[in-house]
């Protein structure tokens, strides 16, 4: 798509991200909620990520939010200060046409120049090929799986797991990753 726009998020955003996450929650398997938060609900978990110095990206195609992608922090202990998990959400109108991979890319990027080392991906529903062939495709592997952990349209569901490490990773400390980007930077 040549007039593909993805760019950070606004607060004029949040109601076209409602809908689009709205429809995945009330007849999808990718999220496990049961209900479709508001715009309300939606602004302020879109406040807080921004507020954790985290990305949160739509995707714009002639002028309307097709899509958004965010990372949050993994769990809040802090020894997990270094991990974030990624989400990643499309209108189903442009599921297949290689926005979540823009989209996702972009959301990496962004997390590798920040701090953090490893991204996670917890899927939902482990038939939800789609988006485990994207994280495989930008470089994530299976973790594991939880077998039947949730329950949605009368029906068992599974979790994926994935991960993907950012910048070296865990093959350095994250002090001398910091010290050799500041030395880079000199």
């Amino acid at each position: 798509m040549s007039d593909l726009l993805i760019r950070q998020s606004l607060e004029s955003d949040v109601a076209a991200i409602t809908a689009i996450y709205g429809k995945h929650v009330l007849s999808g398997t990718s999220s496990f909620e049961l209900d479709a938060p508001s715009v309300a609900e939606i602004r302020r978990r879109r406040e807080s990520i921004l507020a954790s110095g985290l990305p949160y990206f739509v995707a714009e195609c002639e002028g309307s939010v097709i899509g958004h992608a965010y990372a949050a922090l993994y769990r809040p202990r802090p020894a997990y200060r270094f991990t974030v998990e990624d989400s990643i959400y499309l209108d189903p109108a442009y599921v297949g046409k290689g926005i979540g991979r823009r989209l996702l890319g972009e959301l990496i990027c962004a997390c590798e120049r920040g701090h953090w080392l490893q991204m996670i991906a917890v899927i939902g529903d482990s038939a939800n090929t789609a988006s485990i062939r994207l994280h495989e495709a930008l470089g994530f592997c299976h973790a594991g799986v939880f077998r039947s952990v949730g329950w949605k349209f009368d029906r068992w569901l599974d979790t994926v797991l994935m991960q993907r490490a950012l910048g070296a990773g865990d093959r350095e400390s994250p002090l001398q990753q910091q010290l050799n980007t500041l030395k880079r930077d000199d």
